[in-house]
């Protein structure tokens, strides 16, 4: 996965649906994960793997709440309501490149935040 970057504002739709810009899912790739404030999920299993098991108790609704997207051919994935909860994310949101991972932000959140 090269450098993720850039700033995309869109809205949820009633079913939970995300479009993910074109730029996006192609630095991205096909099959990515949406997981809780994890910054790199392509090296978290691996950590994961080396920890005691009384840490990785902890860390078991990481997994439970992750969620692999392959986007859809009009290039939306579906948000979980869990997900849409935790993030506290609404109908507006902005979608932000991180170097190698993407931010899903409310809108309200990142306005204020940037």
């Amino acid at each position: 996965m090269g450098s993720v970057t850039g700033t995309y504002e869109h809205s949820i739709d009633a079913k939970g649906r995300l479009f993910i810009p074109a730029k996006l899912r192609e630095e991205l790739g096909d099959t990515f994960y949406l997981a809780m404030g994890v910054d790199s999920w392509d090296r978290f299993p691996e950590k994961f793997a080396s920890l005691p098991v009384s840490k990785s108790k902890d860390m078991r609704s990481l997994f439970a709440n992750a969620v692999k997207c392959v986007p859809d051919s009009q290039g939306r994935i579906v948000i979980p309501q869990r997900l849409r909860t935790y993030a506290d994310l609404g109908k507006d949101v902005v979608i932000i490149g991180v170097h190698n991972r993407a931010e899903i932000w409310s809108a309200a959140r990142w306005n204020s935040e940037e």
